[in-house]
């Protein structure tokens, strides 16, 4: 197929699928308007699978080290009110001596009984059972760390309506005629370009909303001893996952009885996250149709850590999309306009590919998300004493999007830079009171 076929072929599908993420959000905020429980953090969006039971929908995970230096700060948020005793929720922290590599695992689980009593293990070195809604936590058995488990302020802050419509905008374009070129980035005019990151910045015309406004969530948050995690080295990676608990363990209440019970085997994994918009903005790209789409992220939260590369496919194919909304292809951050056009995202596409929060707990100074991968990639300099990670007051999403638009840490947003509550990196239990 000619170039030109290509790309009025791959526009009209793009604008097909546009018109239904459209309709899909008008649809749930008109929900939301009248009481219904779904909202939109950076991992929302998600599989079949987890929208039919929002306590399995992580929203999102938050990962930093502690300003004493001597602690890691973990945070999980769930879509629902409420977590399910028929769940099991984990923490993934793999250590290492640098980045992209790591040699060693703590998992951290986490379960709750009909009454919604917290119980969790940090590996095998401690325990902790109770009721953890005070904001002070509870202390696992052995001190090693603390637990809270209740409702929070949701800190992701997002303007929907603006990023659906500038997809739109990005979708017209592409139907209208806007040349795709080989390595999938579309190559829109001065006036288009101005329109999209305009359309990005706005909601309804006027100044940007965040549709997660007062939104609260399920969270679990978490001050653990950095000794514990850093075995393998100081270099941590985060990811978190959500597991059915097995059929055999139904009946089985989460009852303490004195001693620290062992660490249970963990059931078919049915959800993970890690980096924010990770999944639904690239592996379930806006390219995709519903069908295909809900099926790769589903294969996506059941993937095993040594099954994640296959998905960098997945990611590069969309790649392109986010390069070229600036008007100029070729500039997104690690992009190789050297390579073969099929090559060119390959390098970020990998990257992104291994979904972990990366933190140097080196460093107790937390000021920049993705900055391990920044310092160890180049780019840009004056990082190196930089924790990375991400605290709930950082402005991931459009650091992110800035990185994927034009290859800078800013230039590209949506008309947010907050959350409308204030969070702390430093005063347990870190997210606002809801």
């Amino acid at each position: 197929m000619a170039s030109s076929q290509l790309g009025t072929a791959v526009g009209r599908r793009f604008f097909s699928e546009v018109a239904k993420a459209v309709i899909s959000v008008t649809a749930v905020a008109a929900l939301m308007l009248v009481g219904g429980s779904r909202a939109f953090a950076s991992d929302h969006l998600d599989t079949p699978t987890v929208i039919a039971d929002p306590a399995a929908d992580i929203g999102d995970i938050f990962a930093w080290t502690a300003t004493d230096g001597q602690h890691l700060n973990l945070v999980m948020d769930i879509v629902a009110h409420r977590f399910s005793d028929r769940l099991q929720y984990v923490l993934h922290v793999d250590s290492g001596k640098g980045f992209g590599a790591t040699t060693t695992t703590t998992i951290i689980v986490c379960r709750f009984d009909a009454k919604n009593t917290a119980e969790c293990w940090l590996g095998d070195v401690d325990y902790v059972h109770g009721v953890a809604t005070n904001p002070a936590g509870i202390d696992g058995k052995n001190h090693r760390f603390r637990l809270f488990a209740g409702l929070r302020d949701d800190p992701f802050f997002n303007n929907v309506k603006g990023t659906r419509a500038m997809y739109g905008v990005a979708g017209t374009a592409i139907h209208r005629g806007a040349q795709i070129d080989a390595a999938g980035c579309p190559r829109f005019d001065r006036a288009t370009t101005k329109s999209i990151l305009d359309t990005w910045r706005h909601t309804d015309g006027g100044p940007a909303t965040n549709f997660l406004a007062g939104w609260k969530s399920s969270s679990l948050v978490m001050s653990v001893d950095l000794g514990v995690l850093t075995t393998g080295g100081s270099y941590l990676a985060v990811w978190a996952t959500v597991h059915r608990v097995p059929s055999s363990a139904h009946s089985k209440a989460a009852l303490f009885t004195g001693a620290t019970p062992s660490v249970p085997s963990l059931g078919v994994q049915i959800e993970r996250t890690a980096r924010p918009l990770i999944k639904n903005a690239l592996v379930g790209g806006p390219l995709a149709a519903d069908s295909v789409s809900s099926q790769r992220k589903e294969a996506y939260n059941r993937a095993a850590r040594n099954d994640w590369s296959r998905f960098s496919v997945d990611i590069q194919n969309t790649l392109g999309l986010y390069d070229g909304l600036n008007g100029r292809c070729g500039d997104q951050w690690l992009a190789d306009s050297n390579a073969r056009p099929g090559m060119r995202y390959e390098r970020l596409a990998r990257l992104l590919a291994d979904d972990r929060i990366w933190i140097n707990t080196a460093s107790a100074i937390c000021d920049q998300f993705m900055a391990v991968e920044l310092v160890a990639l180049h780019s840009p300099s004056g990082l190196t004493r930089d924790c990375g990670g991400r605290t709930p007051n950082y402005d991931a999403s459009n650091i992110f999007r800035s990185l994927l638009t034009n290859g800078m840490l800013s230039g590209v947003d949506d008309g947010l830079q907050r959350d409308d509550r204030m969070h702390s990196a430093t005063t347990f239990p870190f997210l606002a009171a809801p």
